[in-house]
C-alpha cells in the first residue's frame, strides 16, 4: 500500500529552517560592523559578521545540497523553479551595475564644472587598457570556455575532463583577482581622489567581488563532484555556477570596453 501522507505532486514544500533568519541577522551584523569599521575604524564586529554568514551560507546550501542529492526532493519542476530563481537573480545583478555605469557614464558624457568639464578629470592618469586589464580580459574569455567544457564533459558522463576543466577554471578566476589586486596596488589615483577614481573602484571592484564569489562558488562545485555528486541529467547545482560565471565574463567585457578603453579613445 501506498503510504497516505506521501505528497500527490511533484513540487517540493520545505521544512522549517531557522537559516533564512540566522543569515538576515548575519548581514545586519556584517552591514553595522561596515559602518563601524568605516567610521570609527573598529574591525571586530565587521569579522564577526563575515564568520555567521560564512556559516549561515554554509548550513543553508548544505540542506539544499541533502535536499537535491539524496533526498530527491529536486524534481523537474523543481529544478524549473530553481532555474527561474537564478535567472531572475542573475537580471537583479544587472541592474546592480547598471547603477554603476550609469553614475560612470553621467560623469563622463556630462563632466561638470567641479572638474572643469573635463573627462577624465585634470591629474587622473589612467591605467592602460592594453596591459594588465587586456591580460584579465584574455584570462576570463579562456575561464568562460574551461567552464563551457566542464558542463559538456559532465553532460557527456565524462567525469575526469569535468574536474580537470573546473579547476582550471578556478585557477584563471583566481589569477584574475591575483592580477587586479596587483593593477590597484599600482594605481595612481586612490578610491577618494573624485568622480572618476570612485565610480572606477565601485565599478571594477564589485566586479572583481563576483569573480571571488563566483570562484568559491565553482570551487564547491569542484568539491562536490570529487565526492560523486551530479549526474548527466541532474547537476542544476554546478549549471547554475556555470551561469554566473558566463555573467561575470559579459559585465568584464563590457567593463573592459566602456571604462578601461573608452576614456582612452
Amino acid at each position: 500500500m501506498s503510504d497516505s501522507h506521501a505528497p500527490n505532486h511533484n513540487y517540493h514544500l520545505v521544512d522549517p529552517s531557522p537559516w533564512p533568519i540566522f543569515c538576515a541577522f548575519a548581514a545586519f551584523v556584517l552591514f553595522l560592523g561596515g559602518i563601524m569599521y568605516m567610521h570609527f575604524d573598529t574591525s571586530w564586529v565587521l569579522i564577526v559578521g563575515a564568520l555567521l554568514i560564512i556559516f549561515g551560507a554554509y548550513s543553508w546550501w548544505g540542506d539544499v545540497i541533502k535536499e537535491g542529492e539524496y533526498d530527491g526532493h529536486h524534481k523537474p519542476i523543481v529544478q524549473l523553479g530553481l532555474r527561474y530563481g537564478m535567472f531572475l537573480f542573475i537580471v537583479s545583478e544587472v541592474m546592480f551595475f547598471i547603477a554603476w555605469f550609469w553614475a560612470f557614464f553621467n560623469a563622463s558624457v556630462f563632466p561638470t564644472e567641479a572638474i572643469n568639464f573635463v573627462w577624465p578629470p585634470e591629474g587622473i592618469e589612467t591605467l592602460d587598457p592594453w596591459h594588465l586589464p587586456l591580460v584579465n580580459t584574455l584570462v576570463l574569455l579562456l575561464s568562460g570556455c574551461t567552464v563551457t567544457w566542464a558542463h559538456h564533459s559532465l553532460v557527456e558522463g565524462d567525469r575526469a575532463m569535468f574536474k580537470q576543466m573546473l579547476l582550471y577554471t578556478i585557477l584563471l578566476g583566481a589569477a584574475f583577482t591575483g592580477i587586479q589586486a596587483y593593477e590597484y596596488t599600482h594605481a595612481t589615483f586612490g578610491f577618494e581622489d573624485g568622480i572618476y577614481s570612485s565610480t572606477f573602484y565601485m565599478a571594477t571592484g564589485f566586479h572583481g567581488f563576483h569573480v571571488l564569489i563566483g570562484t568559491i562558488f565553482l570551487t564547491v562545485n569542484l568539491l562536490r563532484g570529487y565526492v560523486g555528486h551530479f549526474k548527466a541529467d541532474h547537476h542544476f547545482g554546478f549549471e547554475a555556477a556555470a551561469w554566473y560565471w558566463h555573467f561575470v565574463d559579459v559585465v568584464w567585457l563590457v567593463l573592459f570596453f566602456c571604462i578601461y578603453v573608452g576614456i582612452t579613445g
